[in-house]
């Protein structure tokens, strides 16, 4: 049963931690909320939570769940798909603050070793290791986000465990606490330290003497019941304290879930980093027979073998999305990628075309075609089908399935067996009427299955169990683990016995009596668990709910609010620190609350009403939500395409209804709407927003930060300056090449000569460039005030305005990618059935894009080039119309990884977000100070007239518009 607190228990604790821990307690209803889910079907609501400063901290925090006898859940990134980081505890977050690589020394053991704290991510760790040729083996398709913590508790593996093992193989030694208060090192003991430890009493030696004892009794029981495969992760490693593997403590904890103890540190292994690597794809007829060549795959060296069945692809296809890595994909319905390693590119390569050649020879069957992948860049593309593919058709696009779900996830068999297996599951899951798709790491054996469970209805949770039962029992008869990868959590924990026995499974309950007699450390994982099919986070008790929504949310998946919701499955690619736009907010905090995952759980319990109750009027949602910069990089970059933009537009929307809206809405929201006006008067309006005094009553009432410049009105705007121009104006007839230009807000009002470039480019190509009859705007400001009903009256302007020329086919060609976005997206969502504004959403175009597929002699412009590409840009257009211009103009460029600039808007200005504005935009400070360190000449550009203010105000660059480089190359002919 789950742990149950009195409201006097809980206040006393909330107490109590609050006095001993110096970093964040929270017992309010958001951050419970936010920690009751993860990657997996369970939901369980924390105690509270703690978010530890350092590790003195989390001890602290550990000694105050002791006092008053409370269960206690270390977490890390929350990536666990078999429930082990949910519980009724108080859940210690180690990843904002306990993230130090402490220590590297390249030169210890067979390569090296790093010590850790328990919250580092796994590719931050991995980075710092390159910089000495070295790397930690594992890796999880989460190693952007998982921590270091989270894998040793999961015993994690990943692609690279055919070079060097799972997690436990690579765990030198840990610093651990147990419930009860002891803290010492545990690693391999020999048989006269362990008599030493023994003597000498206390806690250690206590737990020391009764694992030996643990070990005397079960130790042929172990050698005999204990699989032989190298993906055996279920149940505790037992086998790591007999004899010939060393007494290993260190090793026996891992895996074992934080049910055992709490890891403080870790000094793990590191192994040399081959600096070459070279993918070669091989097609198969199917994944059975893919599966079958495994030694095949094996007699070739290669440090990665992952497959990849028909269903992932075919899905991601049915969606249009990753277009362009399938097509990288040889021929074929099954798939295995290959890496090869070596120090030297001739080495690696002369690997993996003796492979491709052996493949091709027919030596492991017929019809195989193969495909050799040198270019880093599209190898990073195939491997992204297999590290998020599974995750893109999470939702069925078939509303009459379930969608494909985790729960039975990963079990692992002798690679040499695989095939058979696969064969036999397969036969199991149609037995039982049931889709999957199949994938994983063939090279050790491990599967990983999404398969179409129906956990809404008691007939469907009936079947499933069935299904656990049966699949459990072919695993052991092949041999296998029922976790190769994942964990026992709760999804697995239930049907140990069947793999191990009843007289292991007494072994493991004994093992963690030892070390937690109180059964306080997450408890009801691994053993004395929890039935699979409790604690579901939408099973028979799921509400459906029914809203009326100003924004149409729609989509092959299904439609409503809370179909769009349910898009977040709790991977949580959001928390990546690198690469990629979001999340910006989550990147600049560390904050779970801040990230997209942390914002979607919230937007989740909202629906639900349990924990938070109040609706669209939620506080904690509002909360979470003030710092959403809306960039829309959840939008591409999360492999569900989670849009929390649109979300919070919508929420806002409502809340905004029964609450006063801030007074940046009337400065920041509506500048479409004033800027008009103070543009007529250019020099007052300037004189106003920059003396001294005036300036600062003026920022003060709009909300504006006093160290932010408001950007200057221009001394004409763009269509001023061409009124007197009626063709310019005025849609001609005829067979005139016409281009509506839309010149919006800003670039009318601030910076009108990227207007004139753009006109006066698309003039020289051969373009008629027209301007809308009357000046009209998209209303995106608006939008981050919820204000969508203005939008919306906007938006059918535009399409009435333009409705012959959208009916002709003309071309809408803009400037500021924030602008276009509208047309593209929120467009669709507020007139959803519009067959114009369908058909102007298809017709528009970034200035870039349309310019770039022009057939034009293009003058060569000698410049170095540094672009920074706007969230919005990257989201919704991409940036190949940018890079495309830019390779036609000759000049040197590179495009920077520099995620979110930080302004996003009227984010930057406002006051409350000024400082993690600034945050945000280091990382492109950064780039943008380098750049010019090595080349003063270096042109900085970018489209966004947010980049451009924030770029300005954080290193005193003035940045361009591709327009106005554009411009530059005809005008230097």
């Amino acid at each position: 049963m789950p742990f149950s607190a009195s409201a006097e228990l809980l206040q006393a604790l909330e107490s109590d931690l609050r006095q001993d821990v110096r970093g964040e307690v929270r017992f309010d209803q958001g951050s419970k909320a936010l920690y009751a889910s993860d990657a997996s079907n369970y939901r369980q609501v924390p105690l509270g939570v703690v978010v530890p400063a350092d590790i003195d901290d989390l001890l602290a925090t550990l000694a105050a769940c002791r006092r008053n006898d409370v269960p206690f859940l270390a977490r890390g990134g929350g990536t666990s798909q078999n429930g082990q980081c949910v519980n009724v505890a108080v859940v210690a977050d180690a990843s904002k603050y306990l993230n130090r690589v402490v220590s590297i020394d390249p030169l210890a053991g067979v390569a090296g070793v790093a010590v850790v704290e328990p919250g580092v991510v796994c590719d931050s760790l991995r980075d710092a290791a390159e910089q000495h040729g070295l790397t930690f083996a594992p890796d999880p398709a989460t190693h952007s986000r998982c921590t270091l913590g989270g894998m040793i508790a999961n015993n994690s593996c990943g692609a690279h465990s055919v070079m060097a093992g799972k997690t436990v193989e690579n765990i030198e030694a840990l610093e651990i606490a147990t419930f009860d208060g002891a803290r010492f090192w545990v690693g391999p003991t020999s048989a006269e330290e362990l008599e030493r430890i023994i003597a000498a009493g206390g806690r250690q030696g206590e737990i020391y003497a009764a694992l030996k004892q643990l070990r005397d009794t079960y130790a042929e029981r172990i050698r005999a019941k204990f699989p032989q495969i190298k993906r055996r992760v279920s149940g505790f490693n037992l086998d790591q304290l007999l004899p010939e593997n060393g007494f290993n403590v260190a090793r026996a904890l891992v895996g074992s879930e934080g049910t055992c103890a709490v890891t403080l540190q870790a000094k793990v292994r590191l192994v040399k980093s081959p600096a070459r690597r070279v993918i070669v794809v091989v097609g198969f007829t199917d994944i059975y027979t893919a599966a079958d060549a495994v030694p095949h795959f094996m007699r070739c060296g290669p440090i990665a073998v992952e497959g990849l069945d028909r269903a992932i692809i075919r899905g991601l296809q049915a969606r249009g999305l990753k277009k362009d890595e399938i097509a990288l994909l040889p021929e074929g319905d099954a798939w295995v990628v290959l890496e090869f390693g070596a120090d030297t590119q001739d080495e690696v390569l002369q690997q993996a075309r003796d492979a491709a050649a052996y493949f091709q020879s027919g030596a492991a069957g017929p019809q195989i075609s193969t495909m050799l992948v040198e270019d880093r860049a599209l190898q990073a593309k195939v491997w992204s089908i297999r590290e998020t593919g599974a995750s893109a058709v999470a939702l069925s696009v078939d509303r009459d399935k379930p969608d494909p779900v985790v729960g039975w996830e990963d079990a692992a068999v002798d690679p040499l067996r695989l095939g058979d297996y696969l064969r036999a599951f397969q036969a199991l899951v149609d037995r039982h009427g049931y889709e999957t798709s199949l994938y994983g790491h063939f090279g050790d054996g491990c599967v990983h299955a999404r398969i179409t469970f129906d956990l809404r209805s008691a007939e469907g949770i009936a079947r499933w169990r069935g299904f656990l039962r049966e699949a459990a029992e072919l695993v052991v008869q092949f041999g296998g683990s029922l976790s190769g990868e994942h964990g026992d959590g709760q999804a697995k924990a239930e049907f140990l016995p069947i793999m191990y026995g009843p007289e292991l499974m007494q072994a493991m309950e004994q093992f963690k009596a030892i070390w937690d007699p109180a059964n306080r450390l997450n408890p009801g994982k691994v053993v004395h668990a929890y039935r699979a099919d409790e604690n579901l986070r939408m099973g028979p008790a799921y509400k459906p709910v029914t809203l009326h929504t100003k924004l149409a949310f729609a989509s092959q998946e299904g439609d409503g609010f809370q179909r769009a919701i349910e898009r977040c499955i709790g991977m949580g690619k959001c928390r990546s620190l690198e690469g990629g736009t979001m999340c910006p907010s989550y990147r600049g905090t560390r904050e779970e609350k801040y990230s997209t995952r942390g914002r979607a759980h919230l937007f989740w319990e909202m629906l639900q009403g349990d924990v938070i109750a109040d609706g669209w009027n939620s506080r904690e949602v509002k909360e979470a939500l003030d710092t959403c910069l809306a960039c829309k990089g959840c939008k591409s970059d999360c492999p569900t395409h989670t849009d929390m933009a649109s979300y919070k537009a919508e929420f806002l929307s409502h809340y905004y209804e029964n609450n006063r809206r801030p007074r940046q809405a009337l400065f920041m929201g509506r500048i479409g709407e004033w800027a008009p006006w103070a543009a007529r008067f250019p020099r007052v309006t300037n004189f106003l927003t920059t003396a001294p005094g005036l300036s600062a009553l003026g920022k003060w009432i709009a909300g504006v930060a006093q160290t932010r410049a408001l950007p200057r009105f221009a001394a004409a705007t763009y269509r001023r300056s061409v009124s007197s121009q009626a063709s310019a104006i005025h849609a001609l007839g005829g067979d005139a090449k016409k281009v509506i230009l839309w010149v919006d807000t800003f670039n009318d009002h601030f910076t009108p000569e990227i207007a004139h470039a753009a006109a006066d480019v698309l003039t020289q190509l051969g373009w008629h460039v027209v301007l809308p009859k009357k000046r009209l705007c998209c209303g995106r400001p608006l939008y981050d005030f919820g204000l969508l009903e203005r939008a919306r009256e906007l938006l059918t302007h535009i399409v009435d305005d333009l409705a012959d020329d959208i009916a002709a086919g003309v071309p809408l060609v803009g400037l500021e990618p924030g602008c276009l976005s509208v047309f593209k997206d929120e467009l669709l969502k507020q007139l959803p059935d519009h067959a114009l504004a369908k058909k102007l959403s298809a017709q528009t175009y970034l200035f870039a894009d349309f310019v770039a597929r022009q057939p034009f002699e293009w003058p060569t412009l000698a410049a170095d080039v540094i672009v920074h590409g706007h969230c919005h840009q990257k989201a919704l257009f991409g940036m190949q119309g940018d890079t495309a211009l830019l390779n036609k103009l000759g000049v040197k460029w590179k495009l920077l990884d520099t995620g979110c600039c930080g302004m996003a808007g009227s984010f930057g200005f406002n006051i409350e977000h000024h400082a993690l504005s600034e945050k945000i935009g280091e990382d492109m400070f950064e780039a943008v100070r380098d750049a010019m360190a090595a080349n003063a000449e270096t042109i900085v550009l970018t489209n966004g007239f947010s980049c451009r203010e924030q770029i300005e105000h954080g290193t005193g660059r003035h940045a361009l518009h591709i327009a106005q480089l554009a411009q530059r190359a005809l005008a230097a002919r």
